[in-house]
């Protein structure tokens, strides 16, 4: 099997051509993606990701974390495969309309060197307040600022869904956070029916945040596309921030810009090739 080992801002990717269902016929993706995910028996990333051909839009994208489990997007691995499909001569568009999980995303090739994708702004689209789409369980209209008891001590989230669901945490200080060990309190808390990714936040000015991230899935990642959009929300509407934020990351920055006339989220980041093989499988 011919793949490319790629990142966004560390968050990592085995991508791989499924069009002709080849390997969809030869084993199951979510077995695929634990045996290959893992980084000392395997290739090693935080996930798999496929091309799969779509009837309705230019491409469909199908994510499988390392755990097995389907998230329904991902906001870095959305810049890889735009990269991957425009370098491999997949798609080569300019922007391109991709199916996912989470509905239409619309990655725009932003700057290239060489012939090779440097850039990608990707159309996240507007932001999920209503916690019963979220899921998370709240009788009101927005879940912002949400206590909710853990065994840790009560925790204060803002919910959002990019298309998969997200709950941002304030924190004044990130370096005394542990993520480790109440990411995954967050993450399987029974008030998010389908668990959630969990952001922690230090609000840096009112157009820059810091954020570590505990990914639904995967853990402790060095960035999340997605989260940092939904952070960016969770900071405006709490009159933290601006609609014009670059959020720092572990494993770099993303610009995000929240556009009030449409009401739509762009995320502009980087996408690069680690290395390509092929393995057994």
């Amino acid at each position: 099997m011919d793949f490319w080992k790629m990142h966004g801002l560390g968050n990592d990717f085995i991508m791989l051509d499924d069009r002709d269902k080849t390997i969809a016929g030869h084993t199951d993706y979510s077995d695929l993606a634990v045996d290959v995910c893992h980084r000392r028996f395997g290739i090693g990333a935080d996930g798999i990701i496929l091309a799969r051909h779509s009837d309705t839009h230019d491409i469909r994208f199908v994510i499988i974390n390392s755990d097995g489990s389907e998230p329904e997007m991902c906001g870095n691995g959305m810049r890889c495969f735009a990269k991957y499909l425009y370098e491999n001569n997949i798609l080569v568009k300019e922007e391109m309309t991709v199916q996912t999980l989470a509905g239409t995303v619309v990655p725009r090739i932003e700057k290239k060197q060489r012939g090779q994708v440097v850039s990608v702004c990707v159309d996240m689209g507007v932001p999920t307040l209503v916690p019963e789409q979220i899921p998370f369980v709240h009788d009101g209209d927005r879940a912002l600022g949400e206590p909710i008891e853990t065994e840790q001590g009560i925790m204060s989230v803002s919910c959002v869904s990019m298309g998969n669901p997200h709950a941002v945490i304030f924190v004044p200080d990130l370096s005394v956070v542990d993520i480790e060990t109440i990411g995954p309190l967050v993450e399987n808390h029974p008030r998010f029916p389908e668990k959630t990714n969990v952001e922690f936040i230090e609000v840096l000015s009112h157009t820059a945040l810091k954020m570590r991230v505990w990914e639904r899935g995967a853990g402790v990642t060095l960035a999340c596309g997605t989260g940092a959009c939904a952070a960016v929300a969770a900071a405006h509407l709490t009159e933290r921030a601006g609609r014009q934020v670059r959020v720092h990351l572990d494993g770099g920055d993303l610009d995000i810009s929240w556009d009030e006339s449409c009401g739509h989220m762009f995320k502009t980041g980087p996408a690069q090739t680690v290395f390509k093989g092929t393995v057994e499988i």
